[in-house]
């Protein structure tokens, strides 16, 4: 297979080697950035970008507790206490029947040695009337000493007579009491189980609903530094630990708390001297528990910061995914990835030690308090301060309280990472938004004009405080008028849209709308009344009708019926020139579009985020680009459209297009923060200034004015209505005609055969090739594995780890096999205190088992520390791994699959995540407990059969039924929490998708909507899953009772075996021991049912992925090397649909061929297949039937590595990557070693090299997520650097200049001229003046060419290209 030919780096060696070491500069937070500014300016800097700690503890979990939350808490807690008092109370039970057999042996051994009770009672009679009888001459003198003697009685030196009727009675009778425990158990177990999971799952709700309400209401400054994943991971793994804390977990730690804290009460109340020897040792466990639970918890507060902070690297990658795999850098790029894994592993690693020193302690303790209670107990018993009944309950409940203590480690842990990951959420939550859109303070207006004023503005990006971006900047836009801003990338024109719609502060000066001051005003009404449609259109996911009625939203419309919402959104589709392309959509109106607007092309995203603008008639509308990613055609008529839109209302336009902006009322051109120039379009020209450069460097050649006049372009001449133009409606028919058919081919009913098969051969030639393939395309089932499969999957997964794994498991069982071994050393101390009549003897035989107890502690005390300690590197080498394997298979999947809904970005780094989180939480110390319970359990049974087989024969067939109970909790956990996974990706998603587009969420106020959305998914989720928490609940509470149960069994049969003279006391309790304390360990084990469900279900979800290959793997070495490639392209009759939307056909039998060295241009209608083509020459996809050619090979049959060498993609929307902009352009090469001289050339001829010098930091500068630091057209100058390093044979250009501004566009497509010069160059525009010079245009129309040829001869065809000209042509100066 494929996969095994890829290595993936061990945590010994990670990924991130020597050369990547670079790569992943853990960030400088601690420098203070804004020291070098003023402190008025650095005070509103800071106050934008710093998240303050917070001083939070467990207790904050409750926060968003109501007062019942808050008294269901209370009970539960009472009954988890109840509980565990319960298990305290029972060991009186075992030391009532300790004494009973202990007197009944007395008893009948006393009287077996006389015959029995009648014959002693004649020989006694006999014996004291004898008138020889002389008490001093008595042989027996000692028995008059011993505790025997009892003066009251006339028969001092007798036992009191017990028939083997009487003990098996009174047996029978304390057996019983064992019955009234399980009953309480199981009431008690069940209902703070529930409560407590339960009022978990709310109150991790409403923290996660909290989150990201505070998230939402963040000023975008906060963003620019915040990688969407690290929110994500923060939602998706930190709560679900704070849920796992403050769940059923906390509830199994109070009631073993409440057991260890009962049993000294219990002690204290039978014995305070004895029990006041013995706290001594509680007193060294909870010291030394404070300290290392202390300490855990502040290093798994570590190791969170190190996987939430490598979440960012994984959106980041995975929303980029075409552009990582079109530069084949999924290893560079994830090995930054490796970086963070590494620093929580670390800190992982050192706080499993610390848990592991927890149990050991607590062994250590009980074998501790054994040895000082059988040193000390039989001085007290010799002197009769207590009874055996007294000093047998205490060691017992001693025991009971300590081995409740042993267990609690995994508990600890889970309660200590909740705390950690508190911290972590309420640092968030808790952060006072310099911009609070929440906020209900501030002025509201009773009416709006629109006019704008900006005085004195100083302004400096909070993420880059040492450049200046305005210096003292005025400008007036007088309400209703139409302003562009113009001007080179990075002037300051995308600022003044952030600054009205209040996305950061000046440092100096005032911005006001009609006379008001922005910061006096409510920040939520402001941006309600100003539409925002920006450079890069963003779409959530939904149907287009749910994404152009969110620009509703704070208006009077917001509310209506959704027939009078339907009528404004259709009315603004057609406004905007999406309603024609919508009404090809399978839905329509009601058609989903994926995350991000996935499913629609650019131009297509573009006409509805416009529409979403103007839907709500706004007062103030600002155009950031807004018409950047349309085609000519309907750039001209949406901009008919948008100079409608702005009439009696404020417009400002952004923009690069200058066609686009020679109407409006005065255009401002800007440089460096600074007004150059301002006036109308004709006013501008006339001056000869900057504006007229600008112009004419995007002005279409002269020649071209020539054919306009010859083509008679006079003015007065009408241009083509909307419907001829785009001439969509033809595409419409030729769908429907299509589609048409396919439905009638697949409606015929199995009665009607016949006429189906007629049906069938006519319309058979009326069918696509793509529909008949398309057809027969099933969606495979989704796999279901075994716990056999996963059990096999994960030992192969942690076979690296192997050695490791037995140097732990030997620890364990080492630790585990002291368990047995201790029954028969207890049992043995219990037996001896039986020869209290022979105090040497008995003194002697407790000695020998006192030393053996003091080695067992000190083996107690290493074992669990290197077990736990082991365990959790391994675990955590095995983490790291996983994290990283898993990734790298995902990026090693074809583009289909992140196409599909359930795999976006937000989803696959929360499974990423809590997939592994999941693995963890069953590895280190929880493995350690599972094993070490397993181990006990089949320990002590092999024990009880060789002690005593007939009592282990009876009570073991127990054990099996509490496994049963055990391992149906556990199917029921996995089968819900399988639904919770699916349920809470997509919660997840949803919230990642927000979080990513906080900018545009902001602008049309959507944060209520959001958190409604948000809200609505997990309450469904909850009550979902409440029946199934009820019934994990009960059979938990059952699992109890039967421990109780079993207790009642042995003790009942145990009397019945010591009443024949089967069995010894010795006998009886070693088999006692071992089971009862083999079922507690059972009960333990399931304790973890919902670990190991989790655990199932990730292991599940990870075997899922790492089988699955695509039909496109970049992992594959299969495929023939190209050799001396040319870069001829040629796609021949290629048909095409994509897997998501195989109803929807994209490219019917294209059919084109690009020479080698050529410069070819796609131009055509948004949605026609321009970036499809694109797609298919990188092989995202491959094609549904036909060939795509590179000099004469199919591509299909080429290495699809080796292939992608020769290929460099600029795409329409630049993706950046955080890191440096060096470690970026370095991307595009593929030698990581190239020369920094190479860098810099490739850097110049994209314009971008001086830029770059300018920064303080060079080329070291940071470029933050996503290149969030850095404006449009920087970054596509960064991707343009990123492409010409690779120095490819074919260079694709999808909209590569569409960011640019005028003067910037002629530079590089110069340099892109020059760049294209010997090899094969295809671009795809909007702007016609950048590809005049191409050799061959192809104009495309649904899915097919209409017309090609070079720019000279389309003109002269006078078609749709010529249109396309016309359309885009400046007004003559």
């Amino acid at each position: 297979m494929a996969s095994e030919k890829r290595t993936v780096g061990s945590a010994e060696t990670p990924l991130l080697g020597s050369r990547c070491s670079l790569l992943a500069v853990p960030p400088r937070d601690h420098i203070d950035q804004f020291s070098g500014l003023p402190p008025s300016e650095g005070a509103i800097l800071r106050e934008q970008v710093q998240t303050p700690e917070v001083k939070t503890s467990f207790f904050s979990a409750y926060r968003y507790a109501t007062p019942k939350d808050k008294l269901l808490v209370v009970v539960a807690v009472c009954l988890a206490a109840t509980e565990g008092s319960i298990k305290a109370i029972m060991p009186i039970l075992f030391g009532v029947f300790a004494e009973n057999f202990a007197t009944y042996i007395q008893s009948r051994d006393f009287y077996d040695y006389y015959g029995g009770y009648s014959n002693f009672i004649t020989y006694n009679e006999t014996f004291f009337n004898a008138t020889t009888y002389n008490t001093t001459d008595y042989d027996s003198k000692l028995y008059f000493e011993s505790p025997y003697y009892d003066s009251t009685y006339n028969y001092t030196m007798v036992p009191e007579y017990i028939s083997p009727e009487d003990f098996q009675r009174q047996a029978s009778y304390n057996a019983i009491y064992f019955i009234y425990f399980a009953v309480a158990e199981f009431v008690t177990a069940y209902l703070f189980t529930f409560i407590f999971i339960d009022r978990g799952e709310i109150l991790a709700a409403r923290i996660r609903q909290n989150y990201l309400a505070s998230i939402m209401k963040q000023n975008i400054a906060y963003f620019d530094k915040l990688g969407t994943g690290e929110i994500t991971t923060r939602i998706s793994s930190d709560t679900v630990m704070i849920q796992d804390g403050i769940s059923e977990k906390l509830g199994y730690l109070v009631s073993f708390c409440s057991t260890f804290v009962g049993s000294f009460i219990v002690s204290f109340a039978l014995s305070p001297r004895l029990a006041g020897l013995l706290s001594c040792v509680a007193i060294f466990i909870v010291g030394s528990f404070y300290f290392a639970s202390t300490r855990m918890t502040s290093l798994y507060g570590q190791a969170l910061n190190g996987s939430s902070a490598g979440g960012s690297i994984i959106e980041e990658i995975l929303s980029s995914i075409r552009n990582v795999q079109a530069f084949g850098i999924q290893d560079r790029i994830s090995s930054k990835y490796d970086y963070y894994l590494g620093v929580s592993q670390k800190y992982a690693l050192r706080a499993g030690f610390y848990a592991g020193s927890i149990t050991g302690i607590a062994w250590l303790g009980l074998y501790l308090d054994d040895a000082l209670a059988f040193w000390q107990g039989p001085m007290f018993l010799v002197r009769g301060e207590v009874s055996i009944l007294v000093l047998v309950t205490i060691l017992n409940t001693m025991v009971q309280g300590l081995f409740a203590i042993t267990s609690i480690t995994p508990l600890v842990r889970a309660v200590a990472a909740a705390a950690s990951a508190v911290n972590k959420i309420y640092t968030t939550i808790d952060r006072a938004s310099a911009i609070d859109s929440s906020s209900t303070s501030g002025r509201i207006l009773s009416s709006v004009d629109g006019h704008i004023e900006f005085q004195d503005i100083k302004f400096i990006y909070p993420s880059r405080p040492d450049v200046i971006v305005m210096q003292d900047f005025n400008l007036q836009i007088k309400a209703g008028t139409t302003v562009a801003l113009v001007g080179a990338s990075g002037s300051g024109k995308s600022t003044i849209v952030g600054l009205i719609e209040r996305f950061y502060k000046p440092v100096r000066g005032r911005v006001l709308v009609d006379g008001v001051d922005v910061n006096d005003l409510n920040v939520k009404w402001l941006r309600q009344q100003v539409a925002l449609v920006s450079q890069e259109p963003i779409l959530f996911a939904g149907t287009v009708f749910d994404n152009v009625s969110y620009g509703l939203i704070g208006t009077s419309y917001e509310f209506v019926s959704e027939f009078e919402k339907r009528a404004l959104v259709e009315e603004a589709c057609r406004q905007a020139n999406a309603k024609v392309f919508i009404d090809t959509l399978p839905k329509g109106l009601d058609t989903h579009v994926g995350e991000r607007g996935f499913l629609l092309s650019g131009g297509q995203k573009q006409r509805v985020a416009i529409a979403r603008a103007i839907v709500s008639n706004p007062k103030i509308l600002l155009l950031d680009e807004a018409t950047s990613a349309l085609d000519t055609k309907s750039e001209g008529i949406v901009q008919d459209a948008l100079d409608k839109a702005s009439k009696n209302r404020t417009t400002i336009v952004v923009a690069h297009r200058l066609s686009t902006v020679k109407d409006a009322d005065m255009i401002i051109v800007m440089k460096r923060g600074v007004i150059l120039e301002k006036g109308n379009h004709d006013e501008l020209i006339a001056m000869r200034g900057e504006y007229y450069g600008l112009v004419r460097a995007q002005d279409v050649e002269h020649e071209l004015e020539l054919h306009l006049e010859n083509a008679e372009l006079i003015e007065g001449t009408e241009v083509d209505s909307v419907e001829e133009m785009l001439d969509e409606k033809a595409a419409i028919g030729a769908y429907e005609r299509e589609y048409q058919f396919e439905e009638e081919a697949g409606s015929s009913s199995d009665g009607d055969k016949e006429t189906s098969q007629l049906l069938l051969s006519r319309t058979k030639t009326a069918k696509s090739i793509s529909s008949v393939i398309a057809s027969n395309i099933v969606d495979p089932e989704e796999k279901k594995y075994s716990i056999a499969d996963i059990a096999k999957f994960l030992f192969e997964l942690s076979w690296p780890e192997r050695n490791l794994n037995l140097i732990a498991l030997m620890f364990t069982v080492i630790m585990a096999a002291e368990f047995p071994y201790l029954t028969t050393v207890y049992s043995g101390s219990v037996d001896a205190l039986g020869e209290l009549s022979d105090e040497e003897r008995m003194n002697s035989r407790l000695l020998k088992y006192n030393i053996t107890y003091l080695i067992m502690g000190a083996i107690g005390l290493i074992c669990p520390i290197m077990a736990v300690g082991v365990f959790s590197y391994s675990g955590q080498r095995l983490v790291r791994r996983i994290r990283m394997s898993t990734l790298r298979q995902i990026v090693r999947q074809d583009i289909s699959f992140f196409d599909r809904t359930e795999n976006t970005a937000g989803a696959l780094t929360s499974a990423i995540s809590k997939d592994s989180g999941a693995i963890e939480g069953l590895s280190g110390s929880t493995l350690g407990q599972i094993l070490s319970s397993i181990i006990m359990i089949f320990g002590g049974i092999g024990v009880a059969l060789g002690v005593s087989v007939k009592l282990a024969a009876v009570s073991s067939p127990c054990l099996p039924l509490l496994l049963c109970t055990g391992f149906y909790r556990f199917y029921l956990l996995a089968k819900h929490e399988e639904r919770v996974k699916i349920a809470y990706g997509r919660s997840s998603s949803y919230a990642c998708e927000a979080a990513s587009s906080i900018k545009i969420v902001a602008s049309l106020t959507r944060e209520n909507e959001v958190m409604s959305t948000y809200g609505s998914a997990l309450d469904g989720l909850y009550r979902a899953g409440r029946r199934q928490n009820s019934a994990s609940a009960a059979i938990y509470g059952t699992s109890q009772a039967l421990v109780c149960m079993t207790q009642s069994l042995m003790f009942w049969y145990g009397s019945t075996l010591v009443r024949t003279d089967s069995y010894s006391v010795y006998m009886v309790f070693v088999a006692i021991t071992c089971v009862v304390y083999g079922s507690q360990n059972g009960s333990i084990v399931f304790s973890y049912a919902l670990d190991m469900a989790k655990a199932y279900n990730a292991a599940g979800s990870i075997k899922r992925l790492f089988e699955k290959e695509p039909l496109i793997d970049s992992w594959s070495d299969d495929g023939v090397l190209p050799q001396d490639v040319q870069g001829n392209i040629e796609f021949k009759n290629v048909h095409f649909r994509y897997p998501t939307r195989l109803q929807v056909p994209v490219l019917r039998g294209l059919n084109l061929s690009v020479k080698k060295g050529q410069y070819v241009a796609l131009v055509g209608a948004s949605g026609c297949g321009k970036s499809t083509t694109i797609g298919l020459i990188e092989r995202f996809y491959n094609p549904l039937s036909g060939q795509i050619l590179l000099d004469g090979q199919d591509i299909a049959t080429l290495n699809i590595n080796a292939y992608r060498s020769h290929i460099a993609l600029v795409q329409q929307e630049p993706t950046l990557y955080s890191g440096t902009v060096r470690e970026n352009v370095k991307y595009g090469s593929m030698d990581p070693d190239i020369s920094d001289e190479k860098m810099i050339d490739v850097c110049k001829q994209a314009n971008i090299h001086d830029f770059i010098m300018s920064l303080p930091d060079g080329y070291d500068t940071l470029c933050g997520a996503k290149g969030s630091l850095f404006s449009g057209g920087q970054k596509q100058r960064i991707a343009i650097a990123r492409a010409l390093i690779r120095d490819p044979k074919i260079l694709l250009l999808d909209e590569a200049t569409s960011a640019l501004d005028n003067a910037s566009e002629k530079i590089v497509q110069t340099a892109l001229d020059n760049a294209a010069k010997g090899r094969t160059t295809i671009a795809i525009a909007h702007r016609l003046s950048t590809i005049q010079k191409a050799d061959i245009i192809y104009v495309f129309e649904h899915g097919r060419i209409l017309e090609s040829g070079t720019h000279q001869a389309l003109l002269a065809n006078k078609m749709k290209y010529y249109e396309l000209v016309k359309l885009q042509a400046l007004e003559k100066t």
